[in-house]
């Protein structure tokens, strides 16, 4: 991988959205996860920091901002500094005409 750059399903993992790798790459190969509004099928797809990373979780859809990538699986307030939660943020939408 590039510099700047990580694996979709290492960043789940990292982040805590999956509990194992394996469950990480599944939920991108399943058709679970986009990145920048694009469905990521490929787990080993690259993001960078300032990504969009939408997760639809059996519990919920999270929409989050990629702030850093991970060296490691953490403690959990550790995975939150990976990311911006983007809910209750006010999404530019066009007017309707």
């Amino acid at each position: 991988m590039r510099e700047g750059r990580q694996r979709l399903d290492k960043w789940l993992w990292f982040a805590r959205f999956a509990r194992t790798r394996s469950l990480a790459a599944r939920l991108s190969e399943d058709g679970f996860v986009r990145v920048n509004g694009t469905r990521a099928e490929n787990p080993a797809k690259g993001i960078v920091i300032g990504d969009v990373v939408t997760v639809a979780a059996p519990h919920a859809t999270l929409a989050v901002r990629v702030r850093g990538l991970g060296e490691r699986r953490g403690p959990a307030p550790e995975a939150r500094l990976l990311y911006e939660d983007l809910a209750g943020i006010p999404i530019a939408v066009d007017p309707p005409e």
